[in-house]
């Protein structure tokens, strides 16, 4: 259904898996617990729409507007959510699990309680949003929860990747900052300090700009 007019319906409970709805005006649809997954809603209108507990696992929503719209326990896992206005939606406990969020509009929305395993998520609005107590772990492991969507990954990489935690390490107990300006005369001492760190295990990390002496 290519740019259906769906305004106010009320199709709670209802079978779409899969349907073509590009475009399609859903503005304040009632679509509590209504299967939309793999459902296509590309640029589709959801604004102020009633989607409790609906389904909409793979659901391409991509530039969709979704602002205001109630996804309280929504399964969104899998759903293509770039560019897309979730402003002011609740999305307490929703499952977004593997979503992809690519500057998508989160502007004063929920996201309390979300899970939000395997997500990507990159240039996000986030101004006002609430982020408190994310799940960053699979359904069958213990619950760890992060308070901010975008460090999610870089969380869950360094509890389960001894090799991040050892690049934490290095960095934090290790690595040493050297700025300054050196002249050409001056660049052996430089280089025999960066060397004496190297040889006290430590990591010497360099921002210099050179001065030419004329």
């Amino acid at each position: 259904m290519f740019e259906a007019v769906l305004q106010g319906a009320n199709l709670q409970g209802a079978q779409l898996e899969r349907a073509g709805l590009i475009a399609a005006d859903l503005t304040q649809a009632n679509l509590q617990e209504a299967y939309l997954s793999g459902a296509d809603l590309v640029l589709a209108n959801l604004h102020d729409a009633n989607l409790p507990v609906a389904n909409l696992s793979e659901a391409n929503l991509n530039q969709a507007n979704l602002r205001g719209a109630n996804l309280w326990r929504a399964n969104l896992a899998g759903a293509f959510l770039s560019e897309a206005n979730l402003s002011g939606a609740d999305l307490k406990g929703a499952n977004l699990s593997r979503a992809a969020l690519v500057e998508t509009d989160l502007t004063g929305a929920d996201l309390t309680g979300c899970s939000i395993y395997g997500v990507s998520a990159w240039d996000l609005k986030l101004a006002g949003a609430k982020q408190q107590n994310l799940v960053v772990t699979r359904a069958d492991e213990p619950a760890i929860t992060v308070d901010n969507i975008e460090v999610a990954q870089f969380i869950y990489l360094m509890l389960h990747n001894q090799k991040v935690r050892d690049v934490i390490d290095t960095i934090t107990s290790k690595a040493v900052l050297i700025l300054g300006r050196f002249t050409d005369e001056r660049k052996a001492v430089l280089d025999a300090l960066r060397e004496e760190l190297r040889k006290r295990n430590y990591l010497p990390i360099l921002r210099l700009r050179s001065v030419s002496r004329t």
